[in-house]
């Protein structure tokens, strides 16, 4: 990967993620946060690991990312946009739609 290119991710990777850390390590500590997501065999939830991952990932430095994170990154852009276009209509504070968003490092309210 060109530097340019994981330039981009990182970029997509800031504009998708608007938890902070502090706020995404709370939210993944909370019964609704574990709820939500397709569980791998009744285990962890797929975005709820993918939000402990984000927290990781938003503590490295750009020039200590690897390959295999850019492609986390680039994972979590594209399911933060996905999951924006399902958007249900009227209030979604409290709903799984937003839960698992949130699991992602995304908070549809802050937008």
């Amino acid at each position: 990967m060109d530097d340019d290119e994981a330039k981009q991710i990182r970029a997509d990777f800031s504009d998708a993620v608007n938890m902070s850390g502090r706020e995404l390590r709370e939210w993944l500590e909370t019964d609704d946060s574990e709820a939500v997501g397709d569980h791998k065999d009744g285990g962890e939830a797929v975005g709820h690991e993918m939000g402990r991952h984000i927290v990781e990932l938003q503590g490295t430095k750009a020039g200590d990312l690897t390959d295999e994170d850019l492609a986390r990154m680039r994972k979590v852009v594209g399911y933060v946009h996905r999951h924006l276009a399902q958007r249900p209509k009227g209030d979604v504070t409290d709903t799984r739609w937003r839960y698992s968003l949130m699991n992602w490092g995304h908070d549809p309210l802050k937008d």
